[in-house]
């Protein structure tokens, strides 16, 4: 199953378009602003649909819910392909949200079913930072495969198409699961059934607070970085066209050749990472401390990223999001993992599924924010806004440990 799990992980991210998507939107002649628009409301639609996917999700059957999903995904790519309206854009953006809310929480609680099935639970941040960095390993040929096809003189929406084989192929995987990995599937399958259960969930997390300050934390970590992350495109662009070395090529090339070089080598890093993940919890001491120092070294790389902008530095700017895009993969297996360790196993989908539709949430309100401040003034607003949401948890989490601390030590 390890293979399977890995292959899911490497098929699901040939995205060809990723690194491309802000050009590829620019290419359409849509502001910043309007792109805020269409990832927030892909985050509402992902909020709207995240929870119950999950909960059906664990009563239907985790398998159908994965195949439902890689089958909106292609429905997506096949309308980004062909869009050349903004409202069609927003059909695309509604199918690509059904994808992520089916797919969401659900394959990782089939993961963390199949090692306590094994006896292997405490092998969570390991397994699953394991077949994440085939996640990125998948990424980094992507950008090979995507950048060479831009070179070659396609256009950046043209590289949504490709990405239609690889989740063809996703779906056949999907097959070859073992049918005790869907749950329960089948039992008390109604309307009733799915609202109760999550009833239950909700209960079940909110009322922990270890638990609820966890989903708290992937709201600004993972919502953050999800409404951030991209505007790296446009300053490789830039980056690009001053490149004396690259004068000779055409403005798609050099875009193509310096992207995919920044892409590969950030994906090659968050794969090392990921696979990491459970050394750097050990080195700390335990997943607390380690995710304690991830937020701080993030709000070190912020403040670095709108520095970056400030000054037109565009090698800093660069350097500071491939960090931040490293520190995101140390950061979600032993989420994920700390996650799991206070969940229960009858809700792990829906358990799962609200933390990403916690961190859909602060996205869906900060990319048209961002995107409307950008318009404005110009890229600085995303490191600042980034560092604005990621101190005030470093510091928290330290003087949340601290006061622990002393609790324990008063203690009898």
């Amino acid at each position: 199953m390890l293979f399977r799990f890995s292959l899911y992980g490497f098929l699901k991210n040939q995205t060809y378009f990723e690194p491309f998507l802000i050009l590829a939107f620019r290419e359409k002649g849509l502001s910043f602003f309007q792109i805020g628009l269409l990832i927030g409301f892909r985050e509402v639609c992902v909020n709207l649909l995240e929870i119950p996917s999950g909960a059906v999700a664990d009563i239907y059957g985790r398998r159908r819910a994965m195949i439902f999903s890689f089958s909106a995904y292609i429905a997506s790519f096949l309308i980004f392909g062909f869009a050349g309206s903004l409202a069609a854009l927003f059909g695309a953006v509604l199918a690509f949200a059904l994808g992520e809310a089916f797919r969401s929480g659900t394959h990782k609680a089939m993961i963390f079913d199949w090692l306590r099935g094994q006896g292997r639970e405490g092998e969570r941040t390991r397994f699953y930072g394991f077949t994440r960095s085939w996640s990125k390993m998948g990424s980094a040929l992507a950008v090979a495969i995507s950048a060479g096809f831009i070179f070659s003189g396609a256009s950046y929406s043209d590289v949504f198409l490709l990405a239609v084989i690889p989740y063809l192929l996703g779906i056949v995987n999907f097959l070859g699961y073992p049918a005790g990995l869907d749950g329960r599937r089948g039992e008390g399958a109604g309307i009733a059934a799915v609202l109760g259960h999550l009833k239950g969930a909700l209960r079940h997390t909110f009322r922990l607070p270890p638990l609820r300050r966890i989903v708290c934390e992937s709201m600004g970590f993972g919502g953050t970085y999800k409404a951030a992350k991209d505007y790296i495109q446009p300053v490789i662009q830039q980056a690009a066209l001053g490149l004396v070395l690259l004068a000779a090529w055409e403005e798609h090339k050099r875009v193509a050749l310096l992207v995919g070089s920044v892409y590969f080598v950030l994906h090659i890093l968050s794969s090392v990472a990921s696979r990491g993940g459970y050394r750097l919890s050990a080195a700390a001491g335990g997943e607390e401390r380690a995710a304690r120092l991830i937020w701080a070294g993030t709000s070190v790389l912020y403040a670095g990223l709108a520095a970056g902008l400030w000054m037109g530095h565009e090698s800093v700017v660069i350097a500071a999001f491939i960090g931040l895009a490293v520190a995101q993969n140390f950061w979600r297996p032993i989420l994920i993992s700390r996650i799991d360790a206070h969940g229960s196993p009858e809700a792990g989908a829906t358990v799962l599924s609200i933390e990403a539709q916690a961190k859909s949430l602060f996205a869906m309100m900060l990319a048209p924010a961002l995107g409307f401040a950008v318009d404005r003034l110009g890229l600085v607003p995303v490191g600042v806004a980034g560092f604005l949401v990621a101190a005030p948890f470093a510091l928290g989490g330290f003087f949340w440990a601290g006061a622990k601390g002393r609790e324990a030590g008063a203690s009898p």
